[in-house]
C-alpha cells in the first residue's frame, strides 16, 4: 500500500511499462540473442541486463497465476492502470487485456526488420486488442531510431493516431548503442510532427540533449522506465519541475529489473514539487494515450 503521507497519495497511477512473471525470464530475450556476445549475458544472466540491478523480482513457479500477481501489486500501491504488452504468443497479457479491460492497455512491441509485415502486425493487433501504443527497441533490432526501416512504422503510428515508445540512450543489454542515440530523435520529430514520441528507458548520458529536445518539439516525451526513483536524472526532474510538467510520464520496470516495493519505496523522495505528481503519475500518460478520447 502506498505512504499516506506520500505527495502522491490519492492518484489512480497510471504505469506505462509492466510485464508479466516468468518462469524462465531468458525467454523473453532470446530475440536479443544474435547480438550479445560476452559470456554472462550469453550463459549466466537471466535477463541481458543483470548486472544494473540488485533487487530483480524473483522467477516463478509454472503453476502461479501471474495475471493475480501483477494485478496484487498494482493494487497494494495504489496503480489504476497497467500498460502491457501483448502477443499471441503471451497467453497471461491476453487474459489480462480480456478478464480486466479497466486495469490492463494494450501495446505492442514492433521490430523494425520485418517491412510489411511488421505493419500488418500492427493493425491486425491494434484491430484484435485495441493496443493503445505501440514500443520499440532499436538496439536490441540494431536499427537506429532515424533509419528507413522505422519510418513506415513511424507512418502508420500517426495514422492511426497511437504513440510510439522507443528505448533511448545507452541500453543495458551489452549491445551496441549508436541505434538509440538521443540525436537521431531529432530528425524523426522533424520528419513526422504529427508522431507522438515518447523516450523510454533513461536516455542516458544524454538526458540534457533529451531536455532540449522535449523543449523544441511539442510532441517529444520521457518517460522513466528501467530507473529506480532515486536514480531519476536529475535533469529531468529539473525540467519536469519547470518547462516540462506536461512531458514527463512514469514507467515502471516490473517485474524485468525491480520490484513494486523498491519503486514505491524510493518514489516519496523525488523532489517533484506537488503540481507535477498528478501530471507524471497520471494526467500525462491519459494525454499521450488519448484516454480521454
Amino acid at each position: 500500500m502506498a505512504d499516506a503521507t506520500a505527495p502522491f497519495d490519492g492518484i489512480e497511477i497510471i504505469d506505462t511499462m509492466v510485464g508479466f512473471p516468468k518462469a524462465d525470464r531468458r525467454e523473453v530475450y532470446r530475440f536479443l540473442d544474435p547480438h550479445l556476445r560476452d559470456k554472462e549475458s550469453k550463459e549466466e544472466f537471466t535477463f541481458p541486463a543483470q548486472y544494473m540491478f540488485n533487487d530483480i523480482p524473483p522467477e516463478l513457479e509454472d503453476n502461479v497465476d501471474t495475471v493475480a500477481v501483477v494485478l496484487d501489486n498494482l493494487d497494494r500501491f495504489g496503480v489504476a492502470q497497467a500498460m502491457v504488452g501483448v502477443r499471441d504468443d503471451r497467453p497471461d497479457a491476453v487474459r489480462a487485456l480480456r478478464d480486466h479491460p479497466d486495469r490492463f492497455l494494450a501495446s505492442v512491441e514492433l521490430d523494425p526488420n520485418g517491412g510489411m509485415d511488421t505493419i500488418r502486425y500492427l493493425m491486425d493487433m491494434h484491430e484484435r486488442f485495441g493496443v493503445v501504443a505501440a514500443t520499440t527497441f532499436p538496439a536490441g533490432y540494431q536499427v537506429p531510431i532515424n533509419d528507413k526501416r522505422y519510418y513506415p512504422i513511424y507512418a502508420k503510428c500517426v495514422e492511426l493516431d497511437i504513440p510510439i515508445f522507443v528505448c533511448a540512450g545507452v541500453p543495458g543489454p551489452r549491445v551496441p548503442m549508436a541505434p538509440q542515440k538521443v540525436e537521431l530523435i531529432d530528425e524523426v520529430c522533424w520528419f513526422f510532427p504529427e508522431l507522438t514520441f515518447v523516450m523510454r528507458h533513461g536516455a542516458q548520458p544524454w538526458c540534457d540533449l533529451a531536455v532540449k529536445l522535449m523543449l523544441k518539439w511539442p510532441n517529444l516525451y520521457y518517460s522513466t522506465s528501467a530507473f529506480a526513483p532515486k536514480h531519476y536524472d536529475r535533469a529531468i526532474i529539473d525540467y519536469a519541475n519547470t518547462r516540462g510538467a506536461d512531458k514527463v510520464l512514469y514507467a515502471g520496470y516490473f517485474p524485468a529489473g525491480l520490484t513494486y516495493d523498491r519503486i514505491w519505496g524510493d518514489m516519496p523522495s523525488v523532489p517533484f514539487k506537488d503540481e507535477v505528481w498528478p501530471k507524471f503519475l497520471r494526467d500525462n500518460a491519459r494525454t499521450v494515450l488519448r484516454l480521454d478520447r
